[in-house]
């Protein structure tokens, strides 16, 4: 027992000569099990339970073997978007027998910066990350020394590192199409406190959208932002007042997001507002509970476990010698429910 009364891990050698074979031979076990005999491989496997061994992270990259721990670099790991994206990015490096340290930034330049140098200290295999804004300088400094970094949601035509995007300008077109074919001319947009690249493409998709339609965004449509301190949800309610108390109130509200439609509805549902009959709700990214909502939520289906899949292999794929940088993108879809209706 050491001091602090816990039982001692054994090492490679000990394992070695309980089991009765070459510190190589362990090693193969651990590396390459396929090279061991299944009684030598068992053997030696039972033995490591026994002396509680554990192998080293720091030792296997010592030995030039590359790291199993990949940091992901989120927004808000509240949002239930973030936790398919890590399903995604999960799926993705399975096989590599790698796992995620995830982490937020809320959109703050002094964490991202924080949880990058963190990250590059832990000699993480690479970095998956959602970038604050498009200036992604920082980011690409942490590439050029050594870590490698792919960017998930980030901005266009960025060469310098592999990204994968979602088409969010298109996404933002097709919610406001569809509201303005249904008839309507007064929209409101309800805009998200913590905001990076793919919430700003997706509005400025909406606002083209008007403007194609002949309609100015200055006088069709009406942005509210949900406050930084306030949960999304109840917060979204309390804008439903907000937007209803005008002189010309909306007739169909957008959403930045799922989460946000949630309350939004549940603010309409209070003050007696029928969804659709007097007001429609769109949400954005289509997450398992849109469909379940009464009413069934019309929202953007945005493919987010494969936007993870992909950034997942393309990290895994960044120690090939031939390997060049690249941006996948994946388009959106409106699914059409029962929360949008004639005006």
């Amino acid at each position: 027992m050491t001091r602090a009364g816990r039982p001692r891990r054994g090492g490679m050698r000990q394992v070695a000569q309980l089991a009765g074979v070459s510190v190589s031979t362990v090693a193969n076990v651990l590396n390459n099990p396929r090279l061991v005999a299944a009684d030598t491989r068992r053997r030696v496997q039972e033995v490591m339970t026994e002396v509680g061994f554990v192998r080293s992270g720091p030792a296997r990259q010592l030995r030039g073997l590359p790291s199993q721990l990949v940091g992901v670099v989120t927004l808000d790991q509240g949002n239930p978007f973030y936790a398919v994206l890590n399903r995604g990015i999960e799926d993705g490096l399975a096989d590599a027998g790698c796992v995620t340290l995830t982490c937020s930034t809320d959109v703050r330049p002094e964490t991202e910066a924080r949880v990058l140098r963190l990250l590059e200290e832990q000699a993480v295999r690479g970095i998956l990350i959602t970038p604050n804004s498009p200036d992604v300088g920082g980011i690409l400094d942490v590439s050029r020394r050594g870590t490698p970094v792919v960017l998930v949601d980030g901005p266009e035509d960025c060469d310098s590192v592999c990204s994968v995007t979602i088409d969010h300008r298109l996404g933002g077109q097709l919610v406001a199409a569809h509201l303005i074919a249904l008839g309507h001319r007064r929209l409101a947009y309800v805009r998200t406190a913590v905001e990076a690249v793919p919430a700003i493409d997706r509005l400025d998709g909406f606002r083209a959208a008007l403007r194609t339609a002949g309609l100015d965004p200055a006088t069709a449509l009406v942005e509210v932002r949900t406050s930084p301190a306030a949960r999304l949800v109840e917060d979204a309610d309390r804008i439903v007042d907000e937007l209803l108390d005008r002189a010309d109130p909306p007739t169909a509200i957008a959403c930045a997001n799922d989460l946000a439609a949630v309350g939004v509805i549940r603010g309409l549902v209070r003050r007696g507002r029928r969804v659709p009959g007097d007001v429609s709700v769109v949400g954005y990214d289509d997450l398992d509970f849109a469909a379940l909502l009464h009413p069934a939520l019309t929202s953007v289906r945005t493919p987010v476990r494969e936007l993870g899949r992909a950034a997942a292999r393309m990290l895994l794929d960044e120690g090939g010698d031939d390997h060049h940088h690249a941006e996948v993108r994946f388009e959106p879809t409106l699914a059409v429910r029962d929360s949008t209706g004639p005006p």
